[in-house]
């Protein structure tokens, strides 16, 4: 078994599944910061670890990479639970926050939910923060999402990537399956870390890793895989849509995922663009099948159970 990088004093990391991303703890100079909240479903988890972790210690500050359910879904709770709580998020998203306009932060496009919070204030790439007694560069990093941001800290080489990089890959390219172009913009995150020269990445889900140029290199070829073949990313995104949200079930009738995926923006937009002449359920039995396939899910009589 690969033992895990050593990562700074002050810096701990709760691995969480793929429903929940990976939530970052920073402690140090008097202040206490978490680095996203996971899904909604698993606030009560994060709450418990916290607790378990800080020893009674309220946490100061809420930093938000960016706004996808699976990373902010918790923000409301941990306000409840820490009233003195500050929450901070990109700029990009601050407006669609401040009205909690569920379009624009995507939640109904993707068919899932977050309950609402307040953000105090917003983080701008190109600036520097100083975050539990570490000086952290905030990148913009588009591509999965238009206004996610990462967070470096030169002084230790600890990058936390969010999805923009993970060990291996990247998370879906939101923006293309809603018809633009963004795999240029993933390229151009990808270049940014490399120049980084990050010594350890913090990604949005999976393992803490510290062989960053063969990860980039792998990003790199996923990216290339899905330029030349792009309806396999917008069979990928499918994909990853319907295993999330039986994630987040673990048993789903049939019927059931039909009627969800007749709601949801994103599978009406692909539907209409890629596959006008297949029937939303004969779309999804093809996703299902492949998700099937792939070990991630069983279906039996009418009824998908999640398999991983």
């Amino acid at each position: 078994m690969r033992a895990s990088p050593h990562l700074p004093q002050g810096v701990h990391v709760f691995e969480r599944g793929w429903l929940s991303s990976n939530s970052v703890l920073l402690q140090g100079g008097g202040q206490v910061v978490v680095v996203d909240s996971g899904y909604h479903t698993h606030a009560p988890l994060l709450i418990n670890l916290l607790q378990q972790h800080l020893q009674g210690r309220a946490p100061d500050l809420l930093l938000n990479t960016h706004l996808h359910s699976d990373h902010c879904g918790g923000n409301a709770a941990l306000a409840a639970q820490y009233p003195g709580l500050q929450t901070w998020i990109a700029p990009g998203s601050a407006k669609a926050v401040e009205r909690w306009d569920e379009d624009a932060l995507t939640f109904r496009a993707t068919g899932q939910h977050c309950p609402r919070f307040v953000a105090q204030r917003v983080v701008q790439p190109g600036s520097c923060l100083e975050l539990a007694g570490q000086q952290w560069e905030v990148h913009a990093a588009p591509g999965h999402d238009p206004d996610s941001v990462l967070l470096f800290a030169p002084a230790t080489g600890v990058l936390v990537s969010a999805d923009a990089l993970w060990e291996n890959g990247f998370g879906v390219v939101f923006p293309e399956l809603d018809g633009q172009d963004a795999f240029d913009t993933v390229a151009a995150t990808l270049d940014l870390i490399a120049d980084l020269q990050p010594r350890i990445v913090i990604p949005g889900h999976g393992a803490v890793f510290d062989d960053v140029g063969a990860a980039l290199l792998r990003a790199r070829e996923r990216l290339d895989h899905f330029r030349r073949k792009p309806l396999s990313h917008i069979r990928y995104g499918l994909k990853v849509l319907v295993k999330f949200k039986l994630l987040e079930l673990q048993t789903w009738p049939l019927d059931a995922l039909y009627a969800w995926a007749g709601q949801t923006l994103y599978i009406g937009v692909v539907q209409r663009r890629h596959f006008p002449n297949m029937p939303i359920t004969e779309l999804m039995d093809s996703v299902v099948k492949d998700l099937e396939a792939a070990a991630a899910l069983r279906c039996e009589d009418g009824v998908l159970f999640n398999a991983s």
